[in-house]
């Protein structure tokens, strides 16, 4: 069946229920680009009772569920569940940069993230800060995890104990990569080393609405764990907590059981830790705060790519975004972060051999609990019809049978069943709604920004500084900064005088732009880089603010900006109104 067929078939109807009411208008849900969280995600919209169109649809949908993403189709309206720019930014290398910019203004808010270099750029920076290190303290024996930036389910990743053990085979040149020191003492349970997958809603980016779901995956080790040795650092199943690695062990558990097996919710585990005096409270708000702060280092470039993709005042959806946040618990229960996913797993199933290479899906009732759950209440979040009113949704149903005049039949048929659920009585709309949300268990995601906003604000600096990079990138749908644009910035700010003339503002684009892009940061376009404007921002700022900490010296230079900024700004209104 083509696209146009099974969108017709599925909006096919007359707009009345059985026994002629005129029903409620459903929310209409693409998902003939879900891939792998098909299944959970078809589980979540019969719970719902919103409509599907799994082959896709010539009429616009209320949402877009793509798997991998943003640009999985063209879309100009409704709701879409991924940011473009997002795959990018939590990428290894690219979301250790963005920490290691909130390490410099905060470095005891942002200890949660492990010590890092990327690789080959600070090849010999590593080797040489590691060295230091161990002539400082020769009792220092440290271990190091490789990741490669591209890879993902553990694929590529290996411990090594000194920096000359890093291999070379098939060149870092063509695929980079972060190094991180291994954090040797993690929390136990049963012996064995364990990780956290917890899921978090990105709802909004401005204004900045964060969710997270109050249960995940504890994802088990499948070898008891000894710290790393010269012996074990090759024993992948007792070092790495990946499921797609552990699940070719034959010690890997499958269990219908929430609190055993080799995956359990992460509910369990607190459960088990509480019974033995665990505050687990301190664990939970720890996490929040990790997860809170880690998003507010993702935002400001994460805009940079949303202003890109979705320039302002042209047409184009929302967006949201389920990640999946992988955390790990050190022996003290200091929450640390390992990575962050775009895509995290969906799958509600896995494959059981039932002989040599003959393998059938199924059910895993531990995932089916936790995802269907996340996906479910995502969808009640972002629900379109509670966040438009009733008569702005019948002015868009009414357009929309306008736009499709001269459509095929059954495009026609589609905007009338429409036009009438548009046209339902308001208390029946009510009644359906309210019964539907009665007979759902209670939200599984619980908010936590703006709710804690009070508390984190202070963290969004950059926030401010990408403001400023987007404001003088010139070009709507680029991601870099020409010449002209920088030197635009530093003069509307009053950033020159004479111990920084416009000339030292040209060799510090060119130098500061030359050295970012030698690093392969996005041939696709000329100009300077998101990072290569921050690092040259705390430059400006070092130099004008000498006696201050960074932070200040950074906070300074952007009240600095805004103010002359917003001067001129009334200045072009006043000449404008005259």
């Amino acid at each position: 069946k083509g696209p146009a067929e099974c969108g017709a078939r599925a909006g096919a109807g007359d707009g009345r229920e059985p026994g002629g009411r005129a029903r409620r208008p459903r929310v209409t849900v693409d998902s003939s680009k879900a891939k792998t969280s098909l299944e959970a995600l078809k589980i979540s919209l019969r719970q719902l009772r919103w409509k599907e169109f799994p082959c896709g649809r010539r009429l616009p949908c209320d949402i877009y569920w793509h798997g991998v993403s943003f640009h999985d189709n063209d879309i100009f309206s409704g709701q879409v569940n991924k940011f473009p720019g997002m795959t990018e930014m939590v990428r290894k290398i690219t979301l250790s940069r963005a920490v290691r910019t909130m390490q410099y203004l905060f470095p005891l808010e942002y200890n949660f993230y492990p010590r890092s270099w990327i690789l080959p750029d600070e090849s010999s920076f590593f080797e040489k800060e590691i060295r230091m290190m161990k002539d400082r303290d020769p009792s220092w024996k440290p271990t190091f995890i490789v990741k490669p930036d591209g890879g993902c389910q553990g694929d590529g990743i290996y411990l090594i104990k000194d920096p000359s053990d890093i291999r070379l085979t098939g060149g870092l040149q063509s695929r980079p990569a972060v190094v991180q020191e291994y954090i040797c003492k993690p929390l136990l349970v049963d012996k064995l080393k364990f990780d956290i997958r917890l899921y978090v809603l990105l709802k909004s980016l401005e204004p900045l609405e964060i969710y997270i779901a109050k249960d995940g995956l504890s994802r088990f080790c499948t070898e008891p764990y000894q710290e790393p040795t010269l012996k074990n650092l090759h024993q992948v199943f007792m070092h790495l907590t990946n499921y797609s690695l552990n699940i070719h062990s034959g010690n890997f558990i499958h269990s219908d059981n929430a609190n055993t097996g080799s995956k359990r919710t992460f509910s369990s585990i607190l459960c088990r830790l509480s019974s033995k005096g665990v505050d687990v409270k301190k664990v939970w708000s720890d996490i929040i705060s990790l997860v809170i702060k880690t998003i507010i280092a993702l935002t400001p470039e994460l805009k940079v790519y949303y202003q890109s993709d979705i320039p302002s005042g042209k047409p184009g959806p929302t967006c949201f975004q389920i990640l999946g946040f992988d955390i790990l618990l050190m022996k003290n229960l200091k929450p640390m972060l390992l990575e962050v996913n775009a895509n995290p797993s969906m799958r509600i199933e896995h494959e059981k051999e039932l002989s040599p290479g003959v393998f059938e899906n199924v059910p895993s009732p531990v995932d089916e609990e936790v995802k269907v759950a996340v996906i479910r209440d995502t969808l009640r979040l972002v629900d379109p019809q509670k966040q438009k009113k009733k008569d702005v949704h019948k002015d868009s149903k009414i357009q929309s049978l306008s736009c499709c005049r001269f459509q095929t039949l059954e495009h026609v048929s589609d905007a009338k069943e429409e036009l009438l659920d548009a046209g339902s009585p308001a208390r029946l709309e009510h009644d359906v709604s309210t019964t539907t949300e009665a007979a759902l268990p209670s939200l599984c995601l619980k908010q936590v920004f703006p709710k804690y906003a009070k508390q984190f604000n202070y963290l969004r600096l950059v926030d401010r500084v990408a403001a400023l990079f987007i404001r003088f990138l010139g070009v709507k749908g680029t991601t870099k900064l020409g010449p002209t644009g920088f030197r635009t910035f530093i003069r509307n700010c009053k950033l020159s005088n004479s111990n920084f003339s416009m000339a030292s503002v040209d060799i510090l684009y060119i130098d500061i732009t030359r050295r970012w892009n030698s690093m392969g940061i996005d041939h696709k376009e000329s100009g300077m880089c998101w990072q290569a404007f921050v690092e040259a921002f705390f430059f400006l700022a070092q130099k004008k603010y000498k006696s201050l900490p960074l932070p200040e010296q950074v906070a300074s230079l952007i009240d600095f900006c805004e103010y002359h900024l917003a001067v001129l700004d009334e200045k072009r209104l006043v000449c404008g109104r005259g």
